[in-house]
């Protein structure tokens, strides 16, 4: 079954939805180990077929692959449509980023300032996901890609990732402010 889903099958799928809703972006292979993303620097979709792959797998609900890619591929267009607001973060992302590869992992888990920087790329990261997605329901609302229930399922199951890893940061900080707020005190 899983023999016809070859690189350029899975290219097609995404060429299809891209070109019925008359969004036209560069696919791009991409050994990140993330399924699908969008550039918004670049301007192109990634897709790193092997990783792909084993997300679809998973999923609980059950679901096609066909469904997965579609449906992911939406998402990432979802991104694209907000690709303004994206471009506009830019300058602050790369702050984060500057920051975060000036200091080690355990000097910004244990600065309130440095973490709470980290939170603020987390809000960010899960607005623009939930952007994307609402962005991703009105094109699949007027093209029928998927139904509902598979636009759902996959959405809750790539926001899961997102909110797992700023709720483990979030209580970090939480401690962290305890712990400096008894020291002031």
């Amino acid at each position: 079954m899983l023999n016809r889903y070859t690189n350029d099958y899975i290219k097609e799928i995404i060429q299809y939805i891209m070109t019925t809703v008359n969004i036209d972006l560069e696919i791009r292979p991409d050994e990140s180990g993330i399924n699908m993303s969008y550039n918004f620097i670049g301007h192109y979709i990634g897709v790193d077929f092997t990783r792909l792959i084993s997300a679809w797998e998973e999923i609980e609900a059950p679901l096609s692959l066909d469904s997965y890619i579609k449906t992911l591929t939406i998402h990432e267009l979802g991104h694209a449509v907000d690709r303004a607001a994206l471009l506009e973060s830019l300058e602050r992302t790369i702050e984060i980023f500057r920051t975060k590869n000036s200091n080690l992992v355990s000097e910004i888990y244990n600065d309130r300032e440095l973490l709470s920087m980290i939170m603020e790329e987390h809000e960010m990261n899960i607005i623009f996901e939930e952007t994307a997605w609402r962005n991703a329901e009105r094109l699949n609302a007027d093209f029928n890609f998927v139904d509902h229930s598979t636009l759902s399922n996959v959405r809750k199951h790539c926001l899961t990732s997102y909110q797992r890893l700023y709720l483990a940061d979030l209580k970090r900080y939480e401690i962290l402010s305890e712990n400096q707020d008894v020291k002031t005190a």
